[in-house]
């Protein structure tokens, strides 16, 4: 009974989408477990790409079971969006998609909310991509939420959504002077939604259970990354779920005892969107060139990524709190070409240097990044399959960072098609 967690180690977009797409060829369930459609797993293959906010990323292998998890927020418009896209390319998702009928629902007035407070209404502006996340997050533990269950019921449903309208009515016009729409109108617009995903909404505990029972190879797909965890990450510039490993048991109800293996993806340097703190962030031509080549703007969003190096510091961190087994090095080939390549190994603060992660956002904010130079290579790595190819001194280089992070890299990826990858060991 394989069940592998397949988590970010940095600050989102480590390219788990492809990893995933990759690895759903030999699993039978591919399981999404937190996060919303503020994510976007990009996928690549027969020179096409697609891009995925929140149906699990094996969707385009045949015959696997795709899991929307009890820990994922669902906007029923995005959704919806996302399968007709999916169906018009010819992928066929009854049977294949079930959906949790505890996740929680998105409603407009969560992203009027998410906006308002990112407009500078006098709270610290987080970066958040404004899709309602956050605050539908903050109604399920004010247990306000509205979940996929209460659609089968539709005179509970309404009751339910007036109550939370005529709430959060009040609270928008008097913090961000905002009109919501009528409430007939919000709630038709949610009952478009409703005969589309009844069919594909399950207990999808009861199907996990089972489904390790037979014995089934199961992966757990999380979104976003191990510093936007928001219990874990770079608080509060964090996202509002448990993007962690742990995530995985609470977002689909699988206990901690089926758990066989944590898998983690990271960039072989490192990025961010959004607000807070990036000690290796670089500001000047080599970041400039790391965006460039490697093609940095989010996949939901469009933003422009903030760059710098590898941050050993995170990733170890990463590595412990996951409990991570074994490692997936992405972007290699984004470092083709540089004459020197830096490693950051500790944050200085005040004297006083750093090896793990601080928790004090002063700190994390303020410190320098402490760096061990490696001579880079002129060569090509796009698209090498095989280890034994790669120039010596980026073998070198991986070698390195496993040995900094005291994990070994199962799989290493030399561009964004599924083909170019170099694969050392299988995950089962």
């Amino acid at each position: 009974m394989p069940v592998a967690v397949v988590v970010g180690m940095q600050w989102g977009d480590e390219g788990k989408g492809k990893i995933i797409d990759l690895l759903a060829e030999n699993v039978d369930v591919v399981a999404r477990y937190q996060g919303g459609h503020n994510a976007g797993h990009t996928i690549c293959f027969n020179e096409k790409q697609f891009v995925l906010h929140l149906i699990p990323s094996g969707i385009f292998h045949k015959d696997k079971l795709c899991v929307i998890g009890n820990g994922v927020v669902v906007d029923p418009q995005a959704l919806v969006e996302e399968m007709r896209q999916l169906e018009e390319t010819g992928i066929d998702l009854e049977g294949r998609l079930l959906i949790s009928d505890r996740a929680n629902i998105i409603m407009p007035y969560h992203g009027t909310s998410d906006k308002g407070r990112e407009s500078g209404s006098g709270f610290e502006k987080i970066g958040t991509t404004g899709r309602g996340i956050g605050p539908s997050y903050a109604d399920k533990i004010a247990r306000a939420g509205i979940r996929v269950c209460d659609l089968r019921d539709e005179a509970y449903l309404t009751e339910r959504l007036r109550a939370n309208y005529e709430e959060k009515q009040k609270v928008l016009k008097s913090l961000y002077g905002t009109e919501l729409p009528e409430f007939k109108e919000m709630l038709d617009e949610l009952m478009s939604y409703r005969e589309t995903i009844l069919k594909y909404i399950t207990d999808t505990h009861i199907l996990m259970r089972d489904q390790i029972a037979q014995g089934k190879n199961i992966l757990c797909e999380g979104a976003q990354g191990t510093m936007l965890d928001v219990d874990h990450g770079t608080y509060p510039f964090v996202t509002s779920s448990n993007s962690t490993a742990g995530g995985a048991c609470t977002g689909l109800g699988i206990p901690p005892t089926k758990v066989n293996k944590v898998l983690g993806v990271i960039k072989a340097y490192t990025t961010r969107v959004g607000e807070g703190p990036f000690p290796s962030e670089l500001s000047d031509a080599d970041g400039e060139r790391l965006g460039k080549v490697g093609h940095e703007f989010g996949a939901t969003t469009g933003r422009q990524r903030r760059c710098g190096w590898f941050d050993a510091v995170v990733a170890r961190y990463g590595v412990h709190l996951n409990g991570v087994d074994a490692l997936v090095l992405t972007k290699v080939d984004v470092l083709d070409g540089f004459k020197t390549i830096k490693v950051c190994t500790g944050y200085k603060y005040k004297g006083k240097v750093f090896p793990d992660m601080p928790a004090d956002p002063v700190i994390q904010a303020n410190c320098e990044p402490v760096y061990v130079d490696f001579e880079g290579w002129s060569e090509s790595t796009v698209g090498i399959q095989d280890y034994d190819k790669l120039p010596k001194n980026a073998k070198d280089y991986i070698s390195r960072l496993s040995e900094l992070v005291e994990t070994p890299f199962m799989m290493i990826s030399t561009g964004p098609d599924r083909e170019q990858t170099i694969q050392r060991e299988s995950l089962f």
